[in-house]
């Protein structure tokens, strides 16, 4: 072999060997297990929406990586120092800080192998389920780009501080480190949100709003990669520094590492303290931001039958017949009268920064509109909070949907006279216990028609009606 290459084919039996024996890889099933129960279970309990189950992939899987990266990489940074080896590997061919690049290099190419073993599975997962749209690769990228850190982290702790007790330790100390630091996120233009966990505003966590009629912005994320990737660097580099490391030239290259790594990093932690809420319910980071990314994304939307046809975005499809069941007794019964929509369509949600950690999300655009009327519909998972399930978004969909439908119709002002709220309390069944008596009455009267009675009288009767001059003894 030519001996230009032999420090090169040196180095790489150097790798290959810390590879072989590396810790980390015996902590691979404990970060898988821990994946799947913390991870995996959580992400498919929520709908199959790429932009739900990515940015919970990123919170999670950081916080479930972080303590086994750092107590393995603390484990192998430690040895030396544990066996009392340091004063006999003085006088080997290769300077300290290369072998401890090697160990980390190793540590660290097995936490990447887990972990795309982990977001493989995850992703599949979501894929055969039929998500509408492609993979968001920028949350995992963030979390591929944490584990160099996390293991920079460990290693550098068990190298300053050899001991066993180490590695438990900074474990510990690092996943509450990176659990605290998001407590901190107070509104948008914090400089916090530059920890890995944040994939979105904070206040609100994953959102099915998000990155569905607009794309998944990636300032953030390209902040966050790059702090990541200064904070391995001046770790990295930190080791470097000492004398023993290696020799003058070597110890020179550490130090431009770290000062390089401070660099990004503190732009980075910069850049992030600017990042603020758009109205598409991302980050956005002005020196960062790519104005392409804020055209709408095209999509043809999957639409029910008439009379009054109700669209929705793809990526919902599985909600319409749900929807579609919930207003189908209130959209029977108005379709084709005045004030009733043509066709219901769902709207994007639009984001606001409150005051403190608020966010006010409202549907973007007026309700109704155009000389043909269009009601544009917010759907309740679209909102922050726990999913519904079928027969909860039911309730919601007839109770806030439907009721909003049949106020037009019925021309509802700022509070419906007692005529109007039994007909639409007869048609909503949402008479209860603290309904006026007389207006549960006639509204019981009312429910009891067949459909078609109900419908021919709001035809003869409806300018009646919405101009408040109908009687609850005029109902039928």
């Amino acid at each position: 072999m030519p001996a230009a290459h032999r420090p090169l084919g040196g180095a790489g039996r150097l790798l290959r060997l810390e590879v072989r024996r590396n810790a980390m890889l015996w902590t691979l099933p404990l970060a898988a297990v821990l994946f799947w129960v913390l991870t995996f279970r959580q992400s498919m309990a929520y709908p199959p929406l790429w932009n739900v189950r990515a940015m919970t992939m990123q919170a999670t899987g950081v916080a479930v990586f972080a303590p086994t990266v750092v107590g393995a990489a603390a484990w192998v940074g430690s040895r030396e120092g544990r066996h009392g080896m340091a004063d006999l590997v003085v006088g080997t061919a290769r300077p300290r800080w290369i072998r401890q690049l090697a160990a980390w290099a190793a540590t660290t190419g097995w936490a990447i192998v887990a972990y795309l073993g982990c977001v493989g599975a995850l992703y599949g997962a979501t894929v055969w389920q039929g998500a509408w749209g492609g993979p968001l690769w920028w949350p995992a990228a963030v979390v591929a780009a944490s584990l160099p850190a996390f293991a920079a982290l460990g290693f550098a702790a068990g190298a300053l501080r050899p001991s066993r007790f180490t590695p438990p330790l900074i474990a510990v100390a690092a996943f509450l480190a990176l659990e605290l630091s998001a407590q901190f996120i107070h509104g948008d233009r914090s400089y916090w949100q530059i920890s890995p966990l944040v994939a979105g505003p904070w206040e609100i966590g994953p959102d099915a709003g998000v990155a569905i009629f607009h794309p998944y912005l990636p300032d953030l994320p390209i902040a966050q990669v790059a702090f990541l990737a200064g904070l391995t660097a001046v770790l990295l580099g930190l080791l470097g520094l000492p004398a023993g490391s290696g020799g003058r030239w070597l110890r020179r290259g550490a130090a431009a590492i770290t000062a390089a790594g401070l660099l990004a990093a503190g732009t980075a932690v910069a850049l992030a303290g600017t990042g603020r809420l758009d109205a598409h319910g991302m980050i956005t980071i002005s020196a960062l931001h790519d104005k392409a990314d804020d055209r709408p994304i095209r999509y043809t939307p999957v639409c029910s039958q008439p009379p009054i046809p109700v669209c929705l975005h793809p990526a919902y499809a599985s909600s319409l017949p749900v929807v579609t069941a919930a207003l189908e007794p209130v959209l029977d019964e108005v379709a084709g009268l005045p004030g009733a929509p043509i066709r219901i369509d769902q709207a994007a949600a639009t984001y606001e920064q409150e005051s403190g950690n608020g966010v006010g999300i409202r549907a973007e655009g007026p309700p109704m509109s155009g000389p043909s009327p269009v009601y544009r519909l917010l759907l309740p998972n679209q909102l922050p909070g726990p999913t519904l399930t079928s027969s909860e978004l039911v309730v919601a969909v007839r109770t806030n949907i439907g009721r909003d439908i049949l106020a037009d119709v019925v021309g509802v002002g700022r509070s419906a006279d007692p005529a109007q709220q039994a007909v639409m309390a007869a048609i909503l069944n949402t008479v209860d216990a603290e309904t006026d008596p007389q207006v549960a009455a006639a509204a019981a009267r009312f429910a009891a028609l067949p459909a078609a009675a109900r419908r021919a009288w709001l035809v003869e009767h409806l300018a009646a009606l919405r101009a408040g001059n109908i009687t609850l003894a005029r109902l039928p």
